[in-house]
C-alpha cells in the first residue's frame, strides 16, 4: 500500500467526443455527469438530446452552449446523425429513467458508438441479457456511473480488504439513508411521478435508487459477491405508492452475512452512504458525508483513521486518484471527474486497438450494471413472496 509502485494515468492525446442523452433543464443527473467529464479534462461535450420536448431539447442545448446543429429531440435522430459526421461523438451519456435505458442504449450501440449509463442499467432480467449480448457482439465499452467507488479513500478501504488488513471478511454492514422522503410528494413533480411508476421504475423505488449503489458499494468494498438475499419493503414515510424504506439481509460468498438499510424516510440523514467490513483481524467504515478519511480498527491495536492525500500508507490504485494535497478537501464531483477519467481510458483504448495496462482501471461495466438490476429484482421476488431468501443470480 505504499506510494512507491504507483502507477498514475496515462495523459490524453486528445479529448474524446461526448452526448448525452436527458439531463436537460431542472435535471441536477445531467450536471453531475457534465461536471465530471469536465474534470477529468478528457472530454468535449458536442452533441446533445436533452429532452423529448423539442422546445426544452433546443432550450437546454443552448444552455450547455451546443452547436445548433447538434441539438436533437429525438435520440434515434441524434444516433444516426452523429455516426455519419466525421466528428460524430465517440461516446454518449445516458441519464433518462430507469425504463428508457435498454432501447437508447441499443440505438446508439448499433451505430458504434460507446456507452456511459446512468443506474440501474435497466428495470427488468430481460433487459440485462438483451445488453450484455448486444455488449458482446460489439465489443463496445459499456460504463455504469457509479461515483462513490470513485472517492479515494473508498478506493483505499477496497484494497485494504483485498491484501488482507482486516483478514478473513466476516461480516459487513452497508447503509444508504436520505431523509427528503419523509413527507408527502410534490404532486407536481415529474421525476418524483415516475419514480413512483413501476412501469418506469421497475418493482422498486429507493431499492432502485439509492439501493443499487450500496449494494454496489457492499461487493467493492468487501470484495465478495452477495449470492442470496432476503428483503422486505417499506414505507417509513408520507404514505406513498412504492417502498422509501428497505431492510435487506444478505449472504457472502464466502459465507459470511451482511445486512443493508436502505431509506429514504430517515429524518437527519441527508446522503449517507455508509460501509463497514469486518475481518478476523481488524475492521473498516467509510462513511460516504465524511469522504476525506477512512476509520481502520486493527484488533488488539490502536484505531487509526487514514487521511487522503498523497503517500502516508495510501494504496496505489487509490493514490493515483488524489487530486489535491492533504487539507484541500476533495468531493463528490471530484470522484466524478476520477470516474469520467477512467472511462475516458477506456474508450480511447477501445478506439485506438490498445491494451489498458492491467489493474489501472475498476471501471464498473455492464457487468456490474447487470447485477444491480437483478438485485434489485431479487429483492422485490424476496419481498413479494413474504421476505423468504432468494438466489440472487
Amino acid at each position: 500500500m505504499a506510494l512507491a509502485g504507483t502507477v498514475f494515468y496515462p495523459p490524453a492525446q486528445r479529448r474524446l467526443r461526448l452526448g448525452i442523452v436527458g439531463g436537460g433543464r431542472g435535471a441536477l443527473v445531467g450536471q453531475w455527469h457534465w461536471t465530471g467529464a469536465r474534470l477529468s479534462n478528457r472530454w468535449d461535450l458536442v452533441a446533445g438530446a436533452l429532452s423529448s420536448d423539442p422546445a426544452t431539447a433546443a432550450a437546454s442545448g443552448r444552455d450547455w452552449m451546443l452547436p445548433e446543429d447538434r441539438i436533437y429531440a429525438d435520440y434515434r435522430e441524434m444516433a444516426r446523425a452523429e455516426a455519419a459526421r466525421p466528428d460524430g461523438i465517440e461516446a454518449v451519456v445516458i441519464c433518462t429513467p430507469n425504463w428508457s435505458h435498454r432501447a437508447i442504449a441499443e440505438a446508439f450501440m448499433d451505430q458504434g458508438i460507446d456507452i456511459i449509463c446512468d443506474k440501474p442499467m435497466t428495470i427488468s432480467r430481460e433487459d440485462c441479457v438483451a445488453l450484455e449480448q448486444r455488449q458482446r457482439e460489439t465489443g463496445l465499452v459499456f460504463a455504469l456511473t457509479y461515483p462513490y467507488p470513485y472517492h479515494p479513500m473508498a478506493r483505499q478501504a477496497a484494497e485494504m480488504v483485498k491484501v488482507g488488513a482486516i483478514g478473513t471478511v466476516r461480516q459487513a454492514q452497508v447503509e444508504y439513508a436520505q431523509d427528503w422522503a419523509t413527507e408527502p410528494d410534490d404532486p407536481n413533480s415529474r421525476s418524483l411521478a415516475w419514480r413512483r411508476d413501476p412501469a418506469k421504475i421497475g418493482r422498486a423505488s429507493a431499492t432502485g435508487d439509492i439501493g443499487t449503489h450500496a449494494f454496489q458499494m457492499l461487493e467493492f468494498v468487501a470484495g465478495q459477491k452477495v449470492v442470496r438475499l432476503r428483503a422486505d419493503f417499506h414505507v417509513c414515510g408520507a404514505p406513498k405508492a412504492m417502498e422509501d424504506t428497505a431492510f435487506l439481509s444478505l449472504k457472502l460468498a464466502n459465507g459470511a452475512p451482511a445486512a443493508m438499510w436502505i431509506t429514504q424516510a430517515a429524518p437527519g440523514n441527508y446522503c449517507a452512504l455508509r460501509v463497514r467490513v469486518y475481518g478476523d483481524k481488524g475492521g473498516l467504515h467509510w462513511d460516504q458525508e465524511f469522504p476525506e478519511t477512512l476509520r481502520y480498527t486493527p484488533l488488539n491495536a490502536p484505531e487509526q483513521i487514514i487521511v487522503r492525500g498523497h503517500g502516508a500508507g495510501m494504496a496505489a490504485p487509490a493514490e493515483r486518484m488524489v487530486l489535491l494535497p492533504r487539507g484541500h478537501g476533495e468531493s463528490l464531483s471530484d470522484a466524478w471527474g476520477n470516474l469520467y477519467r477512467e472511462i475516458a481510458i477506456a474508450v480511447a483504448a477501445r478506439r485506438n486497438g490498445e491494451t489498458v495496462p492491467e489493474g489501472l482501471l475498476c471501471l464498473p461495466d455492464i457487468h456490474t450494471g447487470a447485477r444491480g438490476a437483478r438485485f434489485v429484482n431479487s429483492a422485490a421476488d424476496s419481498h413479494e413472496a413474504g421476505s423468504v431468501w432468494v438466489d440472487l443470480n
